[in-house]
């Protein structure tokens, strides 16, 4: 069992669909990492602001008055701590670090000062217990605020703190929970430290969002599509196939439209071509296969006329018996030829009746039959035709093998006529010479006989023009078995 498709179609289909999921995918992981770098930038960019304001208020304020103004600033998503020593040790800025250090920088108005620390962290449960410690502390505290706020209205810094606190930032504040902790130090002015600890953004993963569903929507529309339209393009291939097929069946069959895009177009007129081209080749043939009969026919008249004077009677005999064979070679080639047959049209028939009405014929002139068979088998053919190649094989079997015993059944696919006999048999080197035309087994049959070598040929012709087959088998209990396969279709 293989996976590819075996059709065109089907084998389209796939590539179409292996480039949409491949393209889908590129685009995927490009809308991922940019994503990802957006939602960086706009957390460096946010956080540095607010790390600033923050720093820039708790600068213009006394010393006695930043306990209570640092924990105004913490709440979700962010602690701010104020202590005599850093809580970041390190003095060493990363790559990935020094985006926001830089930020954070240019916005407090000093590109080179020293005074900040940053460390990027995973989250975890000390992390999380270091937020809950902060906040806890601040909530905890019994000192009133009322006094800091009006400092701090009256130093300027309230603007600074309402930006750094708006309402939009809080709710963007309370859905981060899973990112990396990043822990800032900075150093004010007299030495003490602002320690600042923030969640980064969790980024939701890319098979939850709405493009993961608009990806699945798009492959469906797009398979949909894709097989209409594959089909409606592979379409007139199987038209071809069935045009082939009915060709080998009948070389009069009609004309194939010429229509559909340019290279349909184009086949379908170099089909009908061939097609006209195979019938004037047949009917080339024909007529000079009649014109060759009948320009034999006259020296053999007048050869017949002048056997006649031939006084030994014997060797006239001998004459007249070779004259009369030629005459009947002359007549039986012209008839192979022409196939009348192959002009016969179509006909619904039952294959069944016709098989029996063979063998009743068959058995009216005095032949041992033996017919057995399906009941009411409808079959497309030519009915002349077809009784014709029946009883070629049947007179073969009561002939040569003196009885006949014809069956008849039904496959899925075929219908398969079998006619048995008692003869002799065929020596296997010679089951398929004596399909060809004028061959004769003389161990079987003689001039005597009247046979011309046509008989298997012409069934064989007939059967094929009925997008069947014919082949012959000697059966192990002694005799020859033909078998004959039709198309139920």
């Amino acid at each position: 069992m293989t996976l590819v498709p075996t059709t065109l179609a089907g084998r389209t289909i796939l590539v179409l669909l292996a480039g949409l999921v491949a393209s889908n995918l590129i685009g995927l992981l490009i809308y991922a990492g940019e994503r990802d770098n957006a939602l960086t930038n706009i957390t460096e960019i946010t956080g540095a602001e607010r790390i600033a304001a923050v720093v820039q208020a708790m600068e213009r304020l006394p010393a006695a008055a930043r306990n209570q103004a640092v924990c105004a600033q913490s709440g979700p998503g962010l602690t701010v701590t104020l202590a005599a020593e850093p809580a970041v040790k390190s003095k060493i800025i990363s790559w990935r670090e020094r985006p926001l250090s830089t930020a954070i920088r240019g916005l407090l108005g000093n590109p080179k000062s020293k005074r900040i620390r940053i460390s990027i962290n995973r989250n975890g449960p000390s992390s999380r217990q270091a937020f809950s410690a902060g906040l806890e502390q601040c909530r905890n505290s019994d000192t009133s605020m009322t006094g800091m706020m009006e400092m701090m209205s009256k130093s300027g810094a309230m603007q600074n703190m309402t930006m750094a606190m708006s309402p939009q930032m809080r709710d963007r504040m309370q859905a981060w929970s899973d990112g990396d902790i990043l822990k800032i130090s900075y150093r004010l002015a007299d030495g003490e430290w602002l320690n600042f600890m923030m969640l980064s953004p969790r980024v939701s993963p890319i098979w939850q969002s709405r493009f993961f569903l608009a990806f699945f929507v798009m492959a469906i529309v797009v398979t949909l599509l894709s097989v209409w339209a594959v089909r409606r393009s592979t379409a007139p291939l199987a038209l071809f196939a069935w045009a082939a097929e009915r060709l080998g069946r009948d070389v009069n069959a009609p004309d194939l439209p010429e229509d559909g895009p340019r290279e349909v177009h184009r086949a379908a007129k170099a089909f009908n071509d061939m097609q006209r081209r195979l019938r004037s080749l047949i009917n080339d043939r024909t007529q000079m296969l009649a014109a060759i009969s009948h320009d034999l026919r006259t020296p053999i008249t007048r050869l017949r006329l002048r056997a006649e004077f031939v006084e030994d009677k014997e060797q006239r005999d001998k004459m007249l018996s070779d004259l009369e064979q030629m005459e009947e070679m002359i007549a039986a080639t012209l008839a192979f030829a022409r196939d009348d047959n192959a002009n016969e049209p179509r006909k619904n028939l039952d294959l069944s009746n016709l098989v029996q009405s063979v063998c009743d014929d068959a058995a009216d002139v005095g032949g041992d039959i033996a017919c057995t068979g399906s009941q009411s088998l409808p079959f497309s053919g030519r009915p002349l035709a077809l009784r014709r190649a029946l009883a070629n094989l049947v007179d073969n079997a009561v002939k040569y093998g003196e009885r006949a015993r014809v069956s008849l059944d039904a496959t899925s696919k075929d219908f398969v006529i079998t006619v048995d006999d008692d003869g002799p048999g065929i020596p296997e080197g010679e089951i398929e010479r004596v399909f060809e035309p004028f061959y004769r087994l003389e161990t079987s049959r003689s001039r005597d006989t009247g046979g011309t070598g046509l008989g298997l040929a012409v069934v064989r012709s007939i059967i094929r023009a009925h997008g069947g087959e014919v082949s012959l088998s000697n059966r192990p209990q002694g005799g020859l078995c033909a078998t004959v396969t039709l198309p139920q279709k």
